[in-house]
């Protein structure tokens, strides 16, 4: 799960419980100053940490 600090659309609180309720899942720290584009305005690392997670999946 991905998401800014300040995402009006999905508050940050329903992100958090999201994460907490799927075991395999990984929860990017909330990006900070940013609403719904936060994947956009941290696109470098949002990009990298999806690959990461993608590829210690089995496929």
């Amino acid at each position: 799960m991905a998401n800014g600090e300040s995402d009006r659309m999905v508050p940050s609180e329903n992100t958090l419980n999201l994460a907490a309720r799927l075991p395999r899942g990984e929860l990017v720290p909330l990006y900070p100053d940013a609403g719904g584009g936060g994947i956009f305005q941290f696109h470098d690392e949002f990009v990298a940490r999806v690959l990461a997670f993608l590829e210690a999946r089995p496929a």
